[in-house]
């Protein structure tokens, strides 16, 4: 046996290699961090479904104080209170109502929020920051300060009980978040477009439609999103303004179901869910472009 044979026997077999280390990638979350994540996203989805869960429940119950004793309306469940809604109410009279002055603050509203936002964007004029100081600062009064006033107004202008005065209101509340909005978003959209659309011979105002409002689909869906369920959930000036029942809007005929000595919450329940069936058609609508739009801020440079 040679020397070489017993120096390979006395070092035994040659020791196995290490798997290597896996490195975890930057913003890349371990298992303990995946399952932290999903959990906390998980009961945060739960504790916002469930008031809509709740409400869907309380309007299958066939009796007003049925919501005192949850626990019995699985027994007598039924679809009476959204038949009793759509056929011995005004609810058709609501939802067109609410049509009307929804639709007219969605487009005038987006309208001169984009123009606003669009022009503090892209020129500098004298003001042009104080103007969107001034419009955050429309946001600061109460509406109680302002119903006595802004009632004065339409009331000379022969507006009262009429759907422009909603309308005009609830873009007064509406137009200086979403040009804030708009504004924002223009700032992603470079400048060279503004500038090949003069190239070509387009006018300022067809730059902005032509060019940039097209780039801007995802902010404008945000805008509109907004203004729509700003029209849709507003009480305050709709109770006050509207006075012939004809021209209720839903959160006004969702009030007549209580009086002074009562409260019809079945009926109430049942309404409310139907009030969010063309709110979830317009978001389904606009969904793709809604996401992409909260998120624009961020990912654009």
């Amino acid at each position: 046996m040679s020397t070489t044979t017993l120096e390979k026997t006395e070092a035994g077999p040659a020791p196995l290699a290490r798997p290597a280390r896996r490195t975890r990638r930057r913003g890349e979350r371990g298992p303990l961090g995946a399952a932290l994540l999903h959990g906390g996203l998980t009961v945060a989805s739960l504790i916002a479904l469930a008031p809509v869960a709740w409400l869907v429940f309380l309007s299958l119950g066939p009796e007003k104080d049925d919501y005192l004793h949850p626990g019995k309306i699985l027994g007598k469940a039924t679809f009476s209170n959204y038949s009793f809604v759509l056929q011995h109410t005004a609810f058709f009279d609501w939802f067109k109502s609410t049509m009307i002055v929804a639709g007219g603050t969605t487009l005038i509203g987006v309208f001169v929020a984009a123009t606003t936002g669009y022009a503090v964007s892209r020129m500098r004029f004298p003001g042009y920051k104080q103007l969107m100081w001034v419009l955050l600062l429309t946001q600061a009064f109460p509406i109680a300060i302002l119903i006595v006033p802004m009632y004065e107004i339409f009331s000379q202008l022969d507006l009262i009980d009429t759907y422009w005065s909603l309308i005009v209101i609830n873009c007064t509340t509406a137009v200086p978040y979403s040009a804030w909005l708009l504004k924002g978003y223009f700032d992603t959209i470079p400048f060279e477009i503004d500038e090949a659309g003069r190239v070509d011979g387009l006018s300022p105002f067809g730059t902005f439609f032509r060019l940039i409002l097209p780039l801007a689909r995802p902010g404008l869906a945000v805008a509109a999103f907004y203004n729509f369920i700003t029209a849709v959930g507003e009480v305050a000036f709709a109770t006050t303004f509207m006075l012939d029942d004809s021209k209720y809007t839903f959160a006004v005929g969702l009030q007549t179901f209580v009086s002074e000595h009562d409260a019809q919450w079945n009926y109430m329940a049942a309404t409310a869910v139907l009030i969010a069936i063309p709110v979830s058609v317009f978001f389904y609508l606009v969904q793709k472009n809604l996401v992409t739009g909260l998120t624009a801020g961020g990912t654009k440079g």
